[in-house]
């Protein structure tokens, strides 16, 4: 059983990456009905939260039914990483998760997110004292180091956990690599076979398929498995990647009628959070991953991308749901 304090999370969880403007709690909601075991928030400005920031504000919105899931925040000054892992402990999360890891250039060269790597007892020392405010664990998420010149994830991880994180979750490539190249899961494994570290370790980095999800379990040994970018409107990865693992069997595609639905409900659950019109918006970017694969579906995707109410795109849904009632999907042929 993998424990994170007290948060049971079974013999090997599926975690969802925060992602900035993905990781909101419309996309959650689809992503927890399909199995995963832990999620975050999207990374949150400590800045923007101790100046109460309605777009840092707003991220804080978690829900009963997401438990358990963490609240991840970023920033590079001791004291408003204090203050700001005050707020978000009060808010009642889980736990509590530092981003040491974002690559983008407003964030790791200005010293927060990935930055912190340059800077391993300044890392260590933000850590501490987040560790010393929350009443919940703490838990951080990495890169493996800058540049290829420095990955320093072995000392990071050291200090992490003198720091009194509770676990780790470790992004196989470096700052410099930014989503480009192949992640190398290698160095996550030497963390996690490290006699000296207790505490789980998480990898994350190119788990797109049941297959691969599985292969690495057993090639690297980690506690679990973090999924990002391949659960952006495909939230079926979860269901998938643990059916294919405890039978060694693929469960086929959703179907279209299931796509449809997914869908709708997570549109509806867009318009609730943030109202129509900005919930109508935020959805554009799902619409291509939740219909990938189908054929002749350009016409669509167009108008779904350019629809500006909610009933436009409901009406589209729901003629998606009658053309396509069967249609291709990989190789097999898939009624709805």
């Amino acid at each position: 059983m993998v424990k994170i304090g007290d948060i049971e999370l079974g013999e090997f969880p599926l975690l969802l990456a925060p992602m900035e403007d993905v990781s909101d709690p419309p996309f959650r909601a689809v992503c927890k009905q399909n199995g995963v075991d832990l999620m975050y928030t999207e990374f949150i400005s400590a800045e923007g939260l101790i100046r109460e920031a309605a777009k840092s504000v707003q991220k804080l919105d978690i829900f009963e039914y997401e438990r358990p899931i963490g609240i991840q925040i970023f920033g590079d000054r001791e004291e408003v990483m204090r203050e700001a892992a005050a707020i978000a402990d009060a808010v009642g999360p889980d736990l509590i998760d530092i981003n040491y890891g974002c690559p983008v250039k407003n964030v790791a060269c200005k010293g927060a997110g990935a930055g912190l790597l340059r800077d391993l007892p300044k890392m260590q020392r933000l850590t501490e004292v987040i560790v010393k405010t929350c009443k919940r664990p703490v838990t951080v998420k990495t890169r493996l180091g800058w540049d290829e010149n420095s990955i320093n994830i072995i000392e990071a991880a050291r200090r992490l956990q003198d720091a009194g994180i509770q676990a780790l979750t470790i992004h196989g490539r470096t700052r410099a690599q930014m989503y480009k190249g192949q992640a190398d899961w290698t160095f996550i494994a030497q963390v996690k076979n490290l006699p000296d570290i207790k505490i789980p370790i998480f990898g994350n980095g190119d788990i797109d398929s049941p297959e691969k999800a599985l292969e690495y379990r057993r090639r690297y040994g980690v506690d679990g498995i973090m999924i990002g970018r391949a659960a952006i409107g495909y939230p079926w990865i979860f269901r998938e990647v643990k059916h294919y693992m405890q039978t060694g069997e693929k469960l086929p595609p959703p179907t279209v009628k299931e796509r449809v639905e997914t869908c709708r409900q997570h549109l509806d659950f867009s318009i609730r959070w943030k109202g129509p019109k900005v919930g109508v918006f935020e959805m554009r970017r799902h619409y291509t991953n939740y219909f990938r694969g189908i054929a002749n579906f350009k016409e669509y995707r167009t108008r779904l991308v350019e629809a500006a109410t909610p009933e436009a795109v409901h009406a589209i849904l729901d003629e998606i749901a009658e053309k396509f009632a069967y249609a291709e999907l990989g190789n097999q042929a898939v009624a709805a």
